[in-house]
């Protein structure tokens, strides 16, 4: 197996970056979208899972960076 590059662990790490601080925002502006749209509780309900689980994706995408770059 090839070891990635710097320029692919950057762009990872970017997109990890970009998709924690998207899942805050989501999570942050839940109930004022709920609101907004006129929704039910529901809706904000699958807004906070939506960014759960793209706080579990970066996570998992962040340990993998991890693993691929640090000293053996």
């Amino acid at each position: 197996m090839t070891k990635p590059t710097d320029e692919d662990i950057a762009k990872q790490g970017r997109t990890a970056a970009i998709v924690i601080a998207l899942a805050g925002l989501l999570s942050i502006f839940a109930p004022q979208l709920t609101r907004l749209t006129g929704a039910s509780p529901r809706v904000e309900m699958l807004f906070y899972l939506i960014s759960l689980a793209a706080f579990i994706w970066s996570l998992v995408v962040t340990w993998k960076l991890w693993q691929k770059t640090r000293d053996k």
